[in-house]
């Protein structure tokens, strides 16, 4: 039998072990034909592997490379110019640590220890090369993700080790026409009746939001609690910016928006072409989300409303009220520029003055 005292150092040794063989790890690589003739044959697979010794629940973030959504996920740059590609994808509402509660299996990826993962991303739906011109691209992607702590179902964030972008020449047609269906829209495609019956108190909702941070921006000239918390350090010329924004926003009919339930992805919210305005996608964690409040409908559509070029043409910077507010202190220029810092601002909740 073993002595208390060495009972209590083999159990702190096997501890110790635990912690440290329990090392998250993830390799990203990407691959693709070295040339193309024409954009639409652009295609990249993204192979995530687990390195660590750990199986990971990975959240399949829609601005990362575990998923197909036509995000901005890849850093694509001419490599004698630099030029960049215009960017013309989505821009999604997405909240990391809602997305973890989700029970649905499209919501995840699950790697065991050694297990990899490929994706096929058409770059054809995001990026248009016109500008950018033909000849020599380097790719690289995004590679931050969150899998969820088995402990308290919570998202941590792990970024992928990627060791080197991929290459290839890009000739021949350099863009790719998205039919946007401006002309004769019906209000709903795909949503039933219980769903438009929800859009329309949402879109109430975000009517109240836009009108009302308007009438406080207005009003309120100089620094406040509420300005601050979700715009950083007070100046006249981030407030003329955010007042520009909500005049914008509040001069918007949300309910005479198109509105799009087609989308199956049940960890995010919604998403939006910022060219083609007034036509919103709704996936799946709208549906859950209150009518008012945090993160709520009202909420999701002042989102997106400010990612339409002609309203702010707002980024996804950071996502979540945590990582918000800390944009605002860190980086004020930033905040007025987040699509969520201006859901925040509208929603108020909870309510600062």
């Amino acid at each position: 039998m073993f002595s208390p005292i060495l009972r209590s150092a083999l159990v702190t040794l096997v501890a110790s072990a635990i912690a440290v063989s329990a090392t998250p790890g993830l390799t990203l690589k990407l691959s693709g034909a070295p040339q193309v003739d024409g954009i639409d044959n652009l295609k990249i697979v993204a192979t995530l592997e687990n390195t660590g010794d750990e199986a990971l629940k990975l959240l399949n973030d829609p601005r990362g490379p575990l998923s197909k959504m036509p995000t901005d996920t890849f850093l694509v740059e001419h490599e004698n110019t630099g030029a960049t590609p215009a960017f013309t994808g989505v821009k999604v509402k997405y909240v990391p640590s809602v997305a973890a509660q989700v029970g649905k299996e499209d919501a995840f990826t699950v790697l065991a220890p050694g297990e990899s993962v490929a994706v096929e991303h058409d770059l054809s739906a995001a990026y248009n090369f016109t500008q950018a011109g033909t000849g020599k691209y380097s790719f690289a992607a995004v590679n931050r993700f969150h899998y969820v702590d088995p402990a308290t179902g919570a998202p941590v964030e792990l970024y992928a080790e990627h060791p080197e972008a991929h290459t290839a020449i890009v000739d021949g047609k350099l863009a790719v026409a998205r039919p946007t269906g401006l002309t004769k829209r019906a209000t709903y495609t795909g949503c039933s009746s219980s769903e438009q019956s929800s859009l329309v108190s949402a879109a109430s909702a975000a009517q109240s939001y836009a009108a009302s941070a308007l009438s406080y921006t207005t009003a309120h000239t100089s620094s406040t609690t509420r300005f601050t918390t979700w715009f950083g350090t007070f100046s006249t010329a981030h407030h003329t910016t955010i007042q520009t924004h909500y005049s914008n926003l509040n001069g918007n009919t949300y309910s005479s928006y198109h509105f799009d339930c087609t989308c199956t992805d049940s960890g995010t919210y919604a998403y939006v072409y910022p060219d083609d305005f007034g036509h919103v996608y709704l996936c799946g964690a709208f549906w859950q989300a209150p009518t008012t409040g945090t993160d709520s409908k009202g909420g999701t559509l002042i989102h997106e409303s400010s990612h339409f070029t002609q309203n702010a043409g707002t980024q996804d910077y950071v996502y979540g009220q945590t990582d918000a507010k800390s944009l605002a202190k860190s980086n004020p220029n930033e905040a007025i520029m987040n699509a969520d810092n201006h859901e925040y601002y509208a929603e108020n909740n909870p309510a600062l003055s």
